[in-house]
């Protein structure tokens, strides 16, 4: 057994988020390949799955299958096309349940031959939900599985016969979309809904030796060789648009978004791409190339990264010896890897104020 208050605020073990915790239950501690993945949630998008896509098409390519019940609705943004399309192309079966009758719950897990894993969380299968809201989340393992006499098999199988007005999709529905089930999905890449109140935030960030070192070369030395970018943490799922663009390099899966940057310090505006490594080291990236030889930014300066609606940002160098610095460093709480790089968010609305004292 082990609980989680995500982010990182409570554990019993070694898991902080939603995310590791189903990462260990489905990809560490399970032979890929077999039996059926469970995924139930309220909400859906596709940064919710975007870690999972890779491990989910090899484990239905060997054998496996993968069973999805999600919300949908015609007036409310519940589950979006996109993490339906790619569950799809996954193999997965995807059942949209209409929110005319509330499927609410939040739970995944696998079911074998010879065993049962279940967590039970507040979490939706959203990037949000996986990582940076506070939710809790337990997972059952087999022997108290068997203790309270849970089974995956009779679950579904009682959500399937309820009077609920229940779509399975097709995947060969996919291009022409006739299913009346797709209206119940909402669309996170051409959609012109605007961003939760909850999302107008901005990411403070410490910068390290390898965010900087290009930006301090000297104009074609061999400092400067090589893709300028940002780390960032690896559970920034909800901070991005949805990462659809997808690329495999060599034999490891990437996705990717292109978002609007305005660089305050350049008074320039570019478009700039968000890279998530999904089968290497999980890690995320953002492409600051405008920012290579303009000695603009160095070691241990702050970038302030603020989500102004789906598709904009601006970004702020506020340098180490700056009145405001040791303020905003405040909200940078958490480490990103080992060597003492940190992330954290402030709402706009503070930081603005903060910038205008």
């Amino acid at each position: 057994m082990e609980f989680l208050l995500q982010p990182g605020v409570y554990r019993t073990g070694d898991t902080s988020t939603l995310l590791k915790l189903l990462d260990n239950m489905w990809i560490k501690d399970h032979t890929v390949g077999a039996g059926t993945l469970y995924i139930v949630s309220g909400f859906a998008n596709y940064n919710g799955g975007v870690r999972f896509y890779p491990y989910f098409t090899r484990h239905i390519q060997s054998g496996g299958k993968i069973v999805a019940y999600i919300s949908g609705s015609t007036t409310q943004r519940l589950s979006s096309i996109q993490v339906v399309e790619a569950l799809l192309e996954c193999g997965a079966e995807v059942n949209v349940v209409n929110r005319k009758r509330l499927l609410h719950a939040k739970c995944y897990g696998y079911q074998t031959s010879d065993d049962e894993e279940l967590v039970v969380t507040s979490g939706n299968f959203t990037g949000p939900g996986m990582s940076q809201n506070a939710e809790v989340a337990i997972r059952v393992e087999k022997e108290h599985i068997q203790e309270m006499n849970f089974s995956w098999t009779e679950f579904v199988d009682s959500i399937s016969s309820q009077k609920w007005d229940i779509h399975q999709i097709s995947a060969a529905d996919v291009s022409g979309k006739k299913d009346p089930a797709w209206t119940l999905l909402y669309d996170e890449v051409h959609g012109t809904t605007k961003i939760d109140e909850s999302q107008e935030v901005t990411m403070v960030i410490t910068l390290s030796h390898s965010d900087t070192v290009r930006i301090q070369a000297d104009r074609g030395s061999k400092a400067g060789l090589g893709t300028q970018y940002f780390w960032l943490s690896k559970g920034t799922f909800d901070f991005f648009p949805a990462l659809t663009i997808k690329n495999k390099r060599g034999q490891k899966d990437t996705f990717s978004c292109i978002i609007n940057m305005n660089y305050i310090d350049l008074d320039l505006v570019q478009k700039s791409r968000v890279t998530f490594e999904a089968d290497n080291n999980l890690d995320f990236r953002l492409g600051t190339g405008a920012f290579r030889y303009t000695k603009k930014a160095k070691e241990n300066d702050l970038a302030l990264i603020t989500r102004l609606s789906e598709y904009d940002y601006e970004m702020r160098i506020v340098p180490t010896e700056a009145d405001v610095y040791p303020q905003l460093l405040s909200y940078a709480t958490s480490y990103i890897g080992n060597y003492g790089k940190r992330f954290g968010y402030i709402g706009n609305t503070d930081l603005f104020r903060i910038l205008d004292k």
